[in-house]
């Protein structure tokens, strides 16, 4: 009988940036607030002055919907619950919740941080993975990572990965590159607001035939 091959996994002592986990709690926070505006909601339909019927409608309206997208939200929260980066010997792995998939180092010219405002709200960042080979834009798992710009360098391909990054981990993940690669590293550099930008979901699914994710 012929052992079968393992699949390719991050090594166990790979630096693992959990990233659904903290999606959880934001979206744990985000409800909250909406479940107390929808409460005030429902407050102040009930002291109207419409007959008890209708404002008993209009409450009974603001809690479905409310509930409605809670259960939209939750389900989509879930999935993504287990979402992670890895580092490890092999390159950069990320788990999408259900899949996962491996940018070797050999097939990266450079990696960094960009950081952008978010006025009060802070500032947002992204890992920046720059190809030294042309990439599938339509990788199941990486493809809403691929954005389509100019390269830092012309002697690299236009598309390159952008993964956003959960508020507090750059610090972890840029120590991780350091450690696993320091070569590749070019550091961190500040660009204009909205500079995550939106992956190329028509582009994919015109090219995927409408079975892209």
């Amino acid at each position: 009988m012929t052992a079968s091959t393992p699949t390719p996994s991050p090594a166990p002592d790979a630096a693992v940036i959990r990233m659904g986990r903290r999606l959880q709690r934001n979206a744990a926070a985000v409800a909250g607030v909406i479940g107390l505006l929808v409460l005030n909601g429902v407050v102040g339909i009930m002291a109207g002055r419409e007959p008890v019927l209708v404002r008993a409608i209009q409450a009974g309206l603001l809690v479905l919907l409310f509930v409605g997208i809670g259960i939209f939200a939750f389900v989509r929260v879930r999935k993504r619950r287990d979402q992670r980066l890895s580092l490890d010997r092999t390159g950069v792995w990320y788990h999408d919740g259900t899949a996962e998939q491996v940018i070797p180092w050999d097939a990266l010219a450079g990696a960094g941080l960009y950081s952008s405002s978010l006025g009060r709200a802070g500032r947002v960042y992204s890992l920046e993975l720059c190809p030294n080979r042309p990439i599938d834009r339509d990788d199941p798992v990486l493809w809403p990572f691929v954005r389509d710009e100019e390269p830092l360098d012309p002697s690299l391909p236009r598309l390159r990965y952008r993964i956003r990054l959960m508020r507090g981990t750059h610090p972890q993940v840029a120590e991780a590159f350091q450690r696993c690669v320091p070569q590749l590293w070019l550091g961190e550099a500040e660009v204009g607001f909205g500079h995550i930008g939106r992956p190329d979901v028509e582009g994919h699914r015109a090219r995927t035939g409408g079975h892209g994710n």
